[in-house]
C-alpha cells in the first residue's frame, strides 16, 4: 500500500502496490497543469485506488481530450489524472506520495515536447509522436 496527500492534507488517498507503470510526462497539458517541465505519474488500476479523506474537496477539470484532472479545491495541489484512453486506471502524481513507491520511472512520454529549459538528461527510453508513446530513435529526443 502507498499513501498520498495534497499539500494541505485535506485530500488523502491510497493505492495498492505495485503500480501498472511509473513514467515522466512532458505533454503540454501536464506541464501547464502543474507549472513544471515534467510530471511523474504512477498508474493504478481504479479498483486498487481509493480516496480515504477529503473527497468532497476534490475539484475536477475536464479537458478537450475528455481527460479529467483532479486537484484539491483548498490548496490547489494537482493529484489525479483519468482518461478514456486508459480506461479503468487512475494516474497519481508521484510527488504527492508520502510512502516509498518502490518503483522507478521507466521512460519519458511526449519526450519530443520537453521544453528547452527542462532538458531530459537521463538515459531512460523516450517516446513521442501524436500518441506520446511512439518510440523515438534519436529523432526529436533531447540530448
Amino acid at each position: 500500500m502507498v499513501r498520498g496527500r495534497c499539500l494541505c492534507g485535506c485530500v488523502r488517498f491510497e493505492a495498492e502496490l505495485p503500480p501498472r507503470f511509473v513514467a515522466h510526462c512532458h505533454c503540454v497539458h501536464c506541464t501547464r497543469a502543474h507549472g513544471a517541465g515534467v510530471v511523474t505519474w504512477a498508474g493504478f488500476e481504479a479498483g486498487r485506488f481509493r480516496i480515504v479523506a477529503g473527497g468532497e474537496r476534490l475539484s475536477r477539470y475536464r479537458t478537450e481530450t475528455e481527460a479529467t484532472r483532479s486537484f484539491c479545491g483548498t490548496c490547489g495541489t494537482t493529484l489525479l489524472f483519468e482518461s478514456p484512453r486508459w480506461a479503468g486506471e487512475v494516474h497519481v502524481t508521484v510527488a504527492n506520495l508520502v510512502d516509498p513507491l518502490g518503483q522507478d520511472p521507466t521512460g519519458h512520454a511526449y519526450a519530443d515536447r520537453a521544453p528547452d529549459w527542462c532538458p531530459i538528461l537521463d538515459e531512460l527510453p523516450r517516446f513521442g509522436g501524436e500518441s506520446g508513446m511512439e518510440p523515438l530513435d534519436g529523432e526529436g529526443a533531447r540530448e
